[in-house]
């Protein structure tokens, strides 16, 4: 059983881990829609039966499909390969789907962000969205993990990257365009994610918002700087010119409610 937990990550002693700590298992969505996904999406089910193959060699993963795909994904995907039937308006977990975190005793929640197809109705990929904003819950509810809901706050997981230990690295590309969080300023944006939604084992979070011109360049506007300390990462960009914005936060200045 799954409970909406009406308090916040940071408060109860979770925290979000980095993407090279030891993990259980994978989610993955099942890509059909065919204005994103050419001839009828069949080059990208090969792939993304390739991709869950390969990993379910190493851990459990597990396939959220839509009703109308589910006896070809089953059909094409070996046993080694969870499905589970779970409506989607396309295949992003790692943006839609729940951000874990764990606290110091091994519990996991999830943190259910909202969810608006990278931009809503100003220029968001796709309409309508409602299926996605529901995977992350329904994610949650299926591996009976608690959850936490960030309604007013969009957010994409692939926009984030933390390295574990209390560094968090964003883009202003996503969290400060006007398509995701208009009614929230910069240093509202900052206090939230530092004081409400995380906590680092050093006692605060340190937030650098790369400039998207950056970061576009790169990773399209995400943060894909899997297995480097974010220390050191910033110091490096720093030392190459990259314009960063600093805004360094510690524990005893933030309010916990």
């Amino acid at each position: 059983m799954s409970r909406l937990i009406h308090s916040t990550p940071r408060a109860d002693g979770f925290r979000m881990p980095g993407e090279f700590e030891p993990q259980t298992q994978i989610w993955m969505l099942w890509p059909q829609r065919p204005d994103n996904w050419r001839l009828g999406a069949k080059p990208a089910q090969r792939s993304w039966v390739q991709v869950a193959t390969a990993i379910s060699r190493f851990e459990p993963v597990t396939v959220g499909v839509n009703h109308e795909q589910y006896e070809n994904a089953v059909n094409q995907l070996p046993d080694t390969v969870r499905v589970v039937e779970l409506s989607s308006n396309d295949a992003w977990v790692r943006d839609c789907g729940p951000t874990f975190v764990v606290n110091d005793q091994g519990a996991v929640r999830g943190v259910d962000w909202e969810f608006n197809a990278w931009g809503g109705l100003i220029d968001g990929l796709y309409f309508p969205w409602d299926q996605d904003d529901k995977v992350a819950r329904k994610v949650c509810e299926t591996e009976a993990v608690d959850t936490y809901r960030t309604d007013g706050f969009v957010l994409e997981g692939g926009s984030i990257h933390v390295d574990g230990a209390g560094t968090l690295i964003t883009t202003e590309e996503c969290l400060l365009n006007r398509n995701r969080n208009p009614h929230l300023s910069r240093e509202e944006i900052e206090a939230y994610i530092a004081s409400r939604e995380w906590r680092g084992k050093a006692g605060g979070y340190a937030i650098q918002g790369l400039a998207g011109c950056f970061v576009q360049k790169l990773t399209g506007s995400y943060t894909s700087v899997v297995g480097l300390p974010l220390t050191e990462v910033v110091s490096m960009l720093v030392g190459e010119g990259f314009p960063i914005h600093f805004a360094w936060v510690r524990a005893a200045e933030l309010d916990p409610t």
